[in-house]
């Protein structure tokens, strides 16, 4: 297969970075591939694969201490890079636990907190999830009506949370709820007597994951629940760079696949006498898509090289992020035009990653929310205010 690294962008990398990337790919290419029409048609995730993700390391791979593989940020990337090439629902999962719930476990938890829960999600054998967007407020965080009231011996949690990765799978929720003392974080396990999930049905988007509603009904919690370092709408919001970050180089590895699977259905497909691959309107595509997807390989390796500097701001994840999914989105539809009706079957992965990246367009901040960040940071004033 032809490489559309036009500009060499593997160059860039380490050794490291490079083996990561390869071992990801490879086991990916053998254990998952072949599966994922079939996990998207009957709308399933394959949870036998979380023990295998745990150990490859995948699962918090960032993170340092309690089992986690402690890699650097660019190497995290390119494994979500390789994780999206199969399926937007896979990557899902892996940033969900990773960066949502465990580093904000990670990041604000206390060490009983920490000691319990992060060597059993890094190895697999608990899945988290990450409580914050509520049916009613979305983009608006700020509004939320989930509330933790005090009592003498701990807290009653009481509401609703919406879109929930992993939410059905969860051993454990990370429950973002409003307080006296404003927004604080809360560790809810499972048997938790007052919490209930029910999963999402009827999707046409990420149908290879688990989504699901949250429901807290008087609730009640002990004090060693809340997440002591947790104050404040910027904690949640902290662990959503985190997830954003890898969505960067996440939606390039739909993007990768589409432009791959186009360009060698374009060498083989013959119209008119040869091959559409020959047609000069088809090679059009074929290069703009090329361009656009490097262009975005080098934005995300230059984004992980400034967050592993401990130099990235949010502003520039939402230039990553806003920028690199519409690309890789409007990568996958042009993709789908070149192979015309077979585009719109299973039996090719185009319009699979078209339907995902329609929801990863919205999640983790609607490409409008990270429009009007830029737009603060251009001119200072907050138009979503």
């Amino acid at each position: 297969m032809v490489s559309v690294d036009l500009l060499d962008v593997a160059s860039l990398l380490t050794d490291e970075e490079r083996d990561i990337q390869r071992t990801v790919r490879s086991f990916l290419a053998d254990r998952v591939a072949p599966h994922v029409p079939g996990w998207y048609e009957a709308g399933t995730f394959p949870t036998e694969l979380v023990p295998e993700l745990g150990k490859l390391g995948l699962l918090g791979m960032h993170l340092t201490g309690y089992g986690c593989a402690g890699t650097n940020a660019t190497s995290y990337g390119l494994a979500c890079l390789e994780l999206e090439a199969v399926d937007s629902g896979l990557r899902s999962f892996v940033s969900v636990q990773g960066s949502l719930a465990m580093f904000a476990l990670w990041r604000y938890g206390s060490e009983e907190q920490k000691s319990r829960w992060l060597p059993l999600m890094a190895a697999g054998e608990a899945v988290g999830c990450f409580g914050l967007t509520e049916p009613d407020h979305g983009s608006d965080p700020s509004g939320m009506r989930t509330v933790a009231r005090r009592t003498s011996s701990g807290w009653v949690l009481s509401g609703s949370k919406m879109w929930i990765t992993n939410g059905g799978l969860a051993s454990v929720a990370i429950v973002w709820a409003r307080t006296e003392d404003g927004v604080r974080g809360f560790v809810v396990p499972r048997e938790t007597p007052g919490f209930s999930t029910r999963d999402i049905h009827g999707k046409l988007s990420l149908r290879a994951s688990v989504t699901s509603e949250l429901v807290f009904e008087d609730c009640e919690l002990p004090l060693s629940a809340q997440l002591p370092s947790a104050s404040g709408l910027r904690a949640p919001l902290s662990c959503l760079s985190e997830a954003r970050f890898g969505i960067i180089f996440g939606a390039l590895g739909a993007a990768r696949t589409c432009l791959e699977t186009a360009l060698e259905y374009a060498k083989t497909r013959e119209q008119f006498g040869k091959p559409i691959a020959g047609f000069q309107l088809t090679q059009q595509k074929l290069v703009d898509m090329a361009v656009a997807y490097n262009k975005g390989l080098l934005l995300a390796v230059h984004l992980g090289r400034l967050k592993d500097a401990g130099k990235l701001q949010p502003e520039q994840v939402s230039f990553g992020k806003l920028d690199n999914v519409r690309v890789a989105l409007a990568i996958a539809r042009e993709a789908r035009t070149i192979l015309g009706a077979n585009g719109v079957t299973l039996e090719y992965p185009v319009l699979r990653h078209a339907n995902n990246l329609e929801s990863v367009l919205t999640y983790e901040g609607t490409s409008e929310i990270h429009t009007l960040v830029l737009g603060e940071k251009l001119t200072g004033l907050p138009a979503y205010r």
